[in-house]
């Protein structure tokens, strides 16, 4: 997959060529038609969908976007007013380029083989790091247009997922937030790693950013983020009211190692939660989840803390939920399990995390 010298300026330009604005409008214009507004928000009440979206690389950048356009549709069709995609949104756009599943698989299994390296053997050609900053300057113009404008045509709140991309000298996995107007509401960099994202030369953000918007304050961390108990408390002490979580876990499904997730957050920090999952098998890994809405167990009618989940951790998927923010508030302020003692928080807690 290596390219040098007039061979590489010559495919980049292929990529530009097959990405350029103007072939991705007609092709949008040509899928939206009249479009459809999502139904005003009602006050404080609003309702989300989560999307479970089964990864597969496509060779042209247009049949990923009739593909993100299908989902949003059919969300919107639902009376979705906000919609999340999942955690490395842009993994099918690799499929432009020639041989990156095998070489991915390649990469892939070095990465994860235990064994001490084999001095004798080629090391691999391109590290995933390397594949990013390539295509990243091609895909990042055509995502960006492509998720702005179903935002705008439906009207409705869009968290596009994350997009693995090239910052400066440095690689990012970074969530993008749309609003109804196709305006760019906020990112946020994923701040927990995985060992191979690390591995991959990824790097993670430093801070957390909160989103004021017509349906509530809104936060967007990114899947093992909320493996830690701090990224929720953070979020819900600046008043966060709701947290969309795109994920994609690299392991086999298992229901008990999920439960260090989304979950368990909403219920240690009322808010509720929006779990988006990329499921399927790419660059030698398999990825598996279920998508979900999730709420404090005592805004749910069953007190399971389950709004709406996808049945199966394999396939594509879609859970709907109507998130009622004044509830939430509610709730907040005659929680039983509410913090009575922050004096000893301030005088623990500093001195721990600096020790770090």
């Amino acid at each position: 997959m290596a390219l040098d010298g007039w061979k590489e300026r010559l495919f980049r330009q292929y990529l530009h060529w097959i990405s350029r604005p103007a072939r991705l409008k007609r092709k949008l214009a040509a899928l939206i038609g009249e479009g459809g507004a999502a139904p005003p928000l009602d006050g404080r009440c609003l309702r989300a969908a989560a999307l479970q979206v089964e990864l597969r690389l496509f060779k042209d950048p247009l049949e990923y976007a009739a593909e993100a356009h299908r989902r949003v549709a059919e969300a919107a069709a639902a009376g979705a007013q906000l919609v999340a995609f999942p955690e490395d949104n842009n993994l099918p756009l690799l499929g432009m380029l020639p041989g990156v599943e095998e070489a991915g698989a390649a990469i892939s299994a070095a990465e994860i083989d235990a064994s001490p390296p084999d001095p004798a053997a080629p090391s691999p050609a391109v590290t995933v790091a390397e594949v990013i900053r390539y295509a990243g300057p091609v895909m990042r113009p055509f995502l960006e247009l492509l998720y702005s404008t179903l935002a705008a045509a439906y009207g409705l709140y869009l968290m596009a997922g994350s997009f693995l991309l090239p910052e400066g000298s440095r690689v990012v996995n970074r969530a993008f937030l749309y609003g109804p107007d196709g305006g760019l509401v906020g990112t946020q960099d994923k701040v927990h790693l995985m060992p191979v994202e690390i591995d991959w030369g990824l790097s993670a953000g430093t801070e957390f950013h909160i989103f004021e918007t017509a349906a509530g304050r809104i936060a967007a961390p990114v899947c093992m983020d909320a493996t830690y108990y701090e990224t929720f408390r953070l979020l819900e002490l600046q008043g966060v009211e709701l947290v969309t979580l795109p994920i994609a876990n690299p392991e086999p499904y298992n229901y008990w190692l999920a439960l260090r997730g989304i979950w368990p957050r909403v219920q240690e920090c009322p808010l509720y939660g929006i779990k988006s999952a990329l499921v399927g098998s790419l660059l030698g890994f398999e990825f598996t989840g279920r998508a979900g809405l999730y709420a404090p167990a005592e805004l749910t009618a069953d007190g399971s803390g389950v709004l709406a989940e996808v049945e199966s951790p394999a396939g594509e998927g879609l859970a709907l939920a109507e998130l009622d923010l004044r509830a939430l508030q509610e709730l907040r302020r005659d929680h039983p399990w509410r913090d009575s003692n922050p004096a000893l928080y301030r005088r623990y807690f500093p001195r721990v995390y600096c020790s770090l």
